[in-house]
């Protein structure tokens, strides 16, 4: 089997790696460093990580200079995709499952990716296809816990 040419890429991620501060941010930057695959996201993953580097618009537009320049791709939600987040709604209601995430389990789908570089731990939950579990290309500890 061959390599993926694409990874999902979750907003935690991103954050981590535009925030200097992110206990994440130095295992953020080494694994990106190294990733040859084109990181795919969603415009929800954008908005999220938009709101999450506020009110830093220096920071912001550096983010926004990479999406510009094709380093992250958001990939575009078409009808389909609202109705398998619907689904997956009400599949992952008791977490909950908030837009963003599901947009990336949808578009997981609906693209055929199943690697993901991402911090949240409900993606050891959510399944593609019903079933499958995601590929986690990415998967630190967390340095402030012993």
């Amino acid at each position: 089997m061959r390599p993926s040419l694409y990874v999902l890429v979750d907003s935690g991620v991103l954050v981590a790696f535009y925030n200097h501060r992110d206990c994440y941010h130095d295992s953020v930057v080494e694994f990106l460093g190294g990733c040859t695959e084109q990181l795919v996201t969603t415009v929800a993953c954008v908005t999220e990580v938009m709101w999450l580097l506020a009110p830093d618009v220096r920071v912001q537009n550096h983010f926004l200079s990479a999406m510009e320049q094709g380093v992250i791709r958001a990939e575009p939600l078409v009808a389909a995709d609202y109705r398998r987040i619907q689904e997956l709604n009400e599949t992952y209601q008791d977490l909950p499952g908030d837009f963003a995430d599901l947009s990336l389990v949808a578009i997981s789908e609906r693209l055929n990716i199943a690697q993901i570089a991402t911090l949240d731990q409900d993606f050891d939950v959510y399944r593609r296809y019903r079933k499958a579990p995601f590929v986690r290309v990415f998967y630190p500890l967390n340095p402030n816990q012993p």
